[in-house]
Formats: C-alpha cells, structure tokens, sequence
C-alpha cells in the first residue's frame, strides 16, 4: 500500500510538542498505525507536496496559521488539494481543523472568523440524518464528544458538499464532499490532556473573550469518537 500522506499545516506550541508530540505524531497515535505507513510533508515549511498518484489517501493537521492569511503554502497547498478531489477515481481525503477549512475553501467554499469567536474544550457534537449512512459516522452515535480549538470556521461548504455534523456553536462541523472526502473542524486526534494544555496555552485570550477558563478545563471529558472516526478512514482508505 502506497503511504498516508499527512499535510503538516503547522507546529503546535513548544510547550505541548515538548510532552506530547505534534499533530502529525497525534493522528498516528490515533490511527494506531506505525509510522512508516505514513509520509509527512511540512507544507508549512514551503516543503512541495508529492505526486497525488505516490499516495493512498491525504491528512490535512491543524494549525495555529488562519487560512484567510492567505500565505503561499497554504494556496500551493490548496491547488493540490482541489487537483486530487477532481481525479476521476475517488482519493481519500480527511482535513482536520484547519485542513477541514482549508479544504473547504480549496474546493470554493468560504473561510472566515466566527462571529461568537473562540471554541475550545469538549464540545457535544449532533449527527445530522445525513451521516446515517457515511462510511466515517455511520458508527458514531447521534450526539458524540469531541475535543476542539478554533477561532475561525467554514462559513459556507464548497458546492455538492454534504454537512454532517453541527453543535449549538458551529453550524459545520463536518462535511462530506464526493463520497470520500472529508473534513472535521473538530480534533479527533487530541486526547483530554491535549486540549487542556490549549486551554492553558489560550488561559488570557479565554479571559479577555469573557469566559472563564477554569470552567472551561473542568468541562473536559473523555471523548472516544476521535479514535474510532481516524480508524473508519483508514478502513475506507484500504477499500
């Protein structure tokens, strides 16, 4: 089998990279996969992105950039992505966070802050009746917990893209767009110690937005979705 690529977006904080690794080594954690399955390429770097035909399928991470900075890896980045979902045959996609936007926005969709601002902590995503039947949510259930860290959000799907999933915050938190794929404004690669580390890495932000964090940190909770949704790829990828 051809490798995973993982479309390195970015760096989380030294702090958390220091004791808990990166994006890239979260989403082989979380897809229980070993590593020499996987490519990563730090796009972020202006390192170019191989041959679609050299891979299998492609991760977009998360990243603290903003996709409406419009920087010129991100737009490389995005030409590749919109020439790999218009390939005849289907190549898997999954975009986390900021690749869920960045993703959006490469196939035409609209990319902006939110206007109620931050979403961060353990949030209680709902399935919309058309993730029913995707080959990711299937197996979820109708309300699901996910760990999140956002401030801007995709406002409007590229055309022919199905939402999947919404809470009372974010109208997207996932979409579908021909048969395969996908993109998740939520983490499914953090784990509870993961996002309490944001939490605390954004402790003064979070004030001046107005909410409190230490109620935000006690608020967090196992969340088990993550796991299970990386593995679905996966299996979706293998056929």
């Amino acid at each position: 089998m051809k490798p995973i690529l993982i479309i390195k977006t970015g760096e989380t904080f030294p702090s958390i990279k220091a004791q808990y690794g990166d994006f890239d080594d979260w989403i082989i954690s979380g897809m229980q996969l070993p590593s020499d399955m996987f490519l990563v390429v730090p796009a972020y770097l202006g390192v170019p992105l191989p041959p679609i035909d050299t891979v299998s399928a492609a991760i977009i991470t998360g990243s603290h950039s903003m996709v409406t900075d419009s920087e010129i890896w991100s737009e490389n980045s995005a030409v590749w992505l919109s020439e790999a979902v218009d390939k005849k045959s289907v190549f898997p996609i999954l975009g986390i966070c900021y690749g869920h936007q960045l993703l959006a926005h490469a196939m035409g969709g609209k990319v902006g802050f939110h206007d109620k601002g931050r979403e961060i902590g353990t949030a209680t995503i709902t399935k919309n009746r058309e993730a029913n039947d995707d080959p990711l949510f299937s197996s979820l259930p109708s309300e699901f917990s996910a760990h999140v860290s956002h401030s801007q959000s995709v406002i409007s799907v590229p055309h022919g893209a199905t939402i999947l999933a919404h809470n009372s915050f974010e109208s997207c938190h996932a979409f579908v767009l021909n048969d395969g794929v996908w993109g998740v404004q939520f983490h499914p690669e953090f784990t509870e110690d993961i996002v309490k580390a944001y939490i605390l890495e954004h402790e003064q932000n979070i004030l001046k937005e107005g909410n409190d964090p230490e109620q935000i940190l006690a608020s967090v909770r196992y969340a088990s979705c993550g796991k299970i949704l990386l593995r679905r790829f996966y299996d979706f990828v293998c056929g």
